[in-house]
């Protein structure tokens, strides 16, 4: 990882202890959202727009639609990042 993936890497990992009280271990790269770390469609919204409330970028619905693991999640605001 980059250190700007790290840096949104711990983000979204502190992101999710604090929105969705999930223990720090079970956060991995590879960790699945929904298969998991338990977190359902409703729980993804949230986190999008907390990311967006973060980075100040308009997310679209469509960026995410293939997001399935927490790395997905960071290439994802990265790439995000990187459009800006």
């Amino acid at each position: 990882m980059t250190t700007e993936q790290d840096a949104i890497y711990q983000e979204v990992t502190s992101l999710l202890i604090n929105l969705f009280e999930l223990s720090p271990q079970d956060i991995t790269p590879e960790a699945r959202l929904y298969e998991d770390l338990d977190l359902d469609s409703i729980d993804a919204v949230d986190m999008v727009v907390n990311l967006q409330k973060k980075t100040g970028i308009k997310i679209k619905p469509e960026t995410f639609k293939s997001v399935r693991t927490v790395q997905d999640v960071v290439d994802a605001v990265e790439q995000l990042l990187r459009e800006a």
